[in-house]
């Protein structure tokens, strides 16, 4: 199959254009750099040069390939008004893709975050979000589901908090970061609540199968670790890197504070037993001893 992928160069999306290439598939990866293109090319895949505000680019890539797999985002987690900026660029790309596989019965696999359940693991079968600080990702998402009905063979893999490599990634990436710069390992609230993890790489096994066999509007799970307790997290952070562990305002984390607050454990067992995905690599806790002082 030849996938166009967006995001291929990332933490994620560089494991995935290795999982896939390394199973027989073909990879356009959307390049928004020289840098990028280089790696793309370094990786196996072909570079598509463009941005995701690109759309016609991303359309174009979209209409060379057998299927799409949409993993890009900013990132841009600074204030409210960055954060919704990258919501909305996000929301435009995916809805362009979108459009250029109605009737073709290809898939397309977008990424979403698993959902905050109170008082419970969250399941596949719970919605996404569509409030809140990253709202319109779950609505966008919801969208791109819904194209189902038009034939478009749409699927979502959710990941969780924290996806990692060599202790790097995700919520406990960005603890390890702030940390680095204040001088504490912090953590919100009291910090028993729960961050869900997986391994890149078993992240990325996933998305290959969600490709290749998951059907029309169905969503995954890419949970390993069900949920660690922040406190644990920054307790390794602050041994790795000698620091202090402490409770820190929510407000240390700018708008995705009530985020980090939220207890928000997730289950994968309905993905483990219907597509078979089966997480290998190390948890987030052994991980996170790889941080470097």
């Amino acid at each position: 199959m030849r996938v166009f992928v967006t995001g291929g160069t990332g933490l994620i999306g560089s494991a995935v254009v290795a999982e896939l290439v390394g199973n027989g598939h073909t990879v356009l990866a959307l390049a928004r750099s020289d840098a990028s293109a280089r790696a793309a090319e370094a990786a196996g895949a072909e570079p598509l040069r463009g941005a995701l505000a690109d759309l016609d680019v991303l359309r174009a890539g979209a209409a060379q390939a057998d299927g799409v797999i949409h993993l890009a985002f900013s990132n841009d987690f600074s204030s409210p008004d960055a954060l919704a900026k990258s919501v909305a660029e996000e929301s435009a790309a995916l809805a362009a893709l979108g459009e250029e596989l109605v009737d073709s019965d290809r898939p397309l696999v977008t990424v979403s975050g698993t959902p905050h359940t109170p008082g419970r693991a969250s399941t596949e079968a719970d919605p996404p979000p569509t409030d809140g600080p990253v709202g319109g990702r779950g609505r966008a998402v919801t969208a791109a589901l819904d194209l189902a009905e038009k034939g478009v063979r749409s699927t979502a893999v959710r990941l969780p908090r924290t996806v990692h490599n060599q202790g790097t990634g995700g919520f406990a990436g960005m603890l390890t970061g702030i940390a680095r710069q204040s001088g504490v390992s912090g953590y919100p609230g009291d910090g028993t609540q729960r961050w869900p993890a997986v391994h890149a790489l078993d992240a990325a096994v996933l998305f290959r199968l969600a490709l290749e066999q998951a059907p029309a509007g169905s969503s995954w799970h890419a949970v390993a670790d069900e949920g660690d307790e922040v406190r644990d997290i920054a307790a390794v952070i602050g041994r790795r890197l000698g620091l202090p562990v402490e409770q820190v305002p929510a407000a240390t984390y700018g708008p995705l504070g009530p985020i980090f607050e939220a207890d928000q454990p997730s289950s994968s067992a309905r993905t483990r037993q219907t597509l078979g995905w089966e997480p290998k690599h190390p948890g987030l806790l052994e991980d996170l001893e790889k941080i470097q002082p």
